[in-house]
């Protein structure tokens, strides 16, 4: 799989690219979003394949108020 925090460019193939959260379609285009945080020592990334499967998606993020 290609690195999520790498720019996708039109060379990546749609099996090596990232899903999205959302749907599972490859995560490609500019259409492209990412959501990403940091959870202990790891970085976390969502791959989505638009801003409304983005926008549906259930925010799993640790709460900033604890």
């Amino acid at each position: 799989m290609v690195d999520p925090t790498s720019g996708l460019e039109e060379d990546v193939d749609e099996e090596s690219a990232p899903r999205c959260a959302t749907c599972g379609e490859p995560a490609l285009g500019t259409g492209r979003r990412t959501v990403t945080w940091v959870d202990g020592d790891d970085a976390v990334h969502r791959q989505f394949c638009s801003q409304a499967c983005r926008d549906e998606w259930t925010d799993e993020r640790p709460s900033a108020d604890g």
